[in-house]
This record gives structure tokens, sequence and C-alpha cells, in this order.
């Protein structure tokens, strides 16, 4: 199956002399030009995958502390015009804009602009982190507000930040999964969850687009689901009043996505898909089908069975043969 396209970087397959020096034409072609400089150029140590989803690139990457400047001279040499976007795993980085500097940790996402001069001097410990590539053309949000986050502090803790970090972190992890069709759609919606992290920090929502704020919000609908589905009270209107709006109008909201699925189905897909995984689970071998159906938010053992059947073409009892019972002992 064709897949979206990427490339790999790890700095181990090439000379020690070599490894800086190509990360820095990497990171030049991915992000912009840069002055860089390490203490451990001579050795460099780097992994990093770059994901293409078009003119928006997404790339995971971990590597030792190191400095990265954009300067003045370097931005009138070559200028794509793109937001830079973030999410710190692992490590921590100062960043100098202007005369600020701020430190961004785990699970801060961090911002900057190819047309400013800054500066990100990295931590004592190596730093893993997905980055984002958007030019800012294809930023739902106007140029006035996006230029007024660029250097903050953002939280991938929780809310829209918290979203924004789960959808990158999903991507990367099933980048093979994802066909070239699927480029698109994905590049949509990872360019919406920035613009509504970056709204919500200003408290400029009113500033989206009305697609922007109705993608953003089904993703977070089909996030919750997803997150809470083993909970048996949940159901339509209580996914509804979780987010604030009305039954009809989260009907809606899942009509317009245009992929055929309905509120309902989605939650029990999540369901269906839960206890599958439970049934070929050895460590969950001895709990009866009854029990898994039950913790997995079916409140009634024949109407788990008959769904189950419905999407697996078999029962719940004979898909877990399917596994093999691993027994100890040896020859």
């Amino acid at each position: 199956m064709a897949m979206l396209p990427e490339r790999s970087f790890r700095s181990e397959e090439l000379a020690p002399g070599d490894r800086f020096d190509c990360f820095a034409a990497l990171m030049a072609e991915t992000h912009a030009p840069m002055e860089m400089e390490s203490d451990y150029a001579t050795e460099f140590l780097v992994n990093q995958r770059v994901i293409s989803l078009g003119e928006v690139a997404v790339y995971p990457a971990e590597c030792q502390p190191l400095v990265f400047r954009r300067t003045a001279k370097l931005i009138r040499k070559a200028d794509p015009e793109a937001y830079h976007l973030s999410l710190i795993q692992r490590g921590e980085g100062h960043v100098t804009l202007g005369k600020e500097t701020r430190t961004h940790r785990a699970y801060d996402l961090h911002t900057s602009d190819t047309s400013r001069v800054w500066e990100i001097q990295t931590g004592r410990e190596p730093l893993r982190f997905i980055g984002v590539e958007i030019p800012k053309a294809l930023l739902p949000l106007p140029a006035r507000e996006a230029d007024r986050v660029i250097g903050g502090r953002l939280s991938a803790r929780e809310g829209t930040g918290a979203l924004l970090a789960q959808f990158l972190t999903r991507m990367v992890a099933d980048s093979r999964s994802y066909r070239p069709s699927e480029a698109p759609r994905l590049r949509t919606v990872l360019a919406d969850l920035v613009a509504a992290v970056f709204a919500g920090s200003l408290d400029a929502e009113r500033s989206l687009p009305y697609e922007t704020h109705r993608r953003t919000l089904a993703l977070s609908i089909r996030t919750f689901i997803r997150e809470n589905a083993d909970d048996s009270r949940l159901d339509v209107p209580s996914i509804a009043a979780a987010h604030h709006i009305s039954v009809s109008y989260l009907h809606r909201l899942f009509q317009q996505e245009g992929d055929g699925t309905t509120v309902g189905r989605a939650l029990l897909r999540q369901r269906l898909e839960h206890a599958r995984r439970d049934l070929l689970d050895p460590l969950l071998r001895e709990m009866p089908v009854n029990g898994i159906a039950a913790r997995r938010g079916f409140s009634h053992p024949a109407a788990f069975s008959r769904a189950f059947r419905d999407a697996y073409a078999m029962t719940p009892t004979a898909y877990r043969r399917t596994t093999p019972t691993t027994t100890g002992g040896g020859e």
C-alpha cells in the first residue's frame, strides 16, 4: 500500500565528521537556513523523520544538545514565510526572541517564525520533539493574531493544546498507515488545530473561520468518545452535554464530516475495537466474554454479541479462539 512521503535521517549511518553538517542541511531544507553549533558536533547523534503533508511538514526528532539561530542575515537570504511549532516531549529549550528568554519543557508547545530573529539553546539532556512547519498562508487565522502568539509558551497538557499533542503523537506513530490521498485532510486538520491553539491563547476564537471551529470541535468530540467509550453511561445526549451543544447539532457535525459515520456508530465502533483487543489479550484469557463486554461499556451481553458478529463476522467466543493459547514449559 502506498504511504505518505517520508524520509528518515539517522546520523549513526554517516561518518562522524559528516553528521552535524548533514543535519544542518536537512533542517535548512525542512525549516529554514540556521546557524547551528553543538559541543557534540564531531560525533553528533540525531534520529529524525520528515513526514510530508504537501506544503506542511511534520518531523519527529531526537538529538543531542545544540544551539539553533535564525539571524537577520539568513532571513534576508531566504525566508519560506512559515510558522514553526514544536511539541516538546523530553528535555528543554531556552528560547530567546527579542529581549526575552523563555524556557520550554516537556508538554510545552514552542512557536517561532521564519521571518523573525531568534535563538534556541537546548538543555543538557537530549531533546525529543515533534516539529511542524506550516506556511503562513495556510493557517486559518489572521496574521495579526498569529503573530501575537509567536514566542509565547503554550501548554499541551490541556484543552486544544492537548488535542493537538494527541493528534501529532498518533499521526507520527501511525504515519505508515495513511495513504497519500489522505495528506490534504491531515494537513487541514493540523492547520485547524494549530490555529485553534493560537486563537485560544489569545481568547480570539471569533477570528477563526466557521469551518475551522467545526472541524476542531468534531475532532475534539471523536477524541472524547475514544477516551470515554468504556463508560456504559456514555450515550449521544451525554456526549452533546459534555461539549455544551444540542443533540441535533452533534448529529449535524457528524453528517458534515462526510464519512457516513453517525455519533452512535462512532461510539459503538470504539467499544467494539476495545473489546476485540481484550479478546486477543492473553492476560485476559480467563475473563468471561460477558465480563469483557461490561468492561468495555456494553450493558447487555446479547447486544454485544450481535454487534460483534455484525462487525467481525464471528461471535466473540469464536474470535477469541483465533489466538493460540500460550502454555508454559518447553522441550
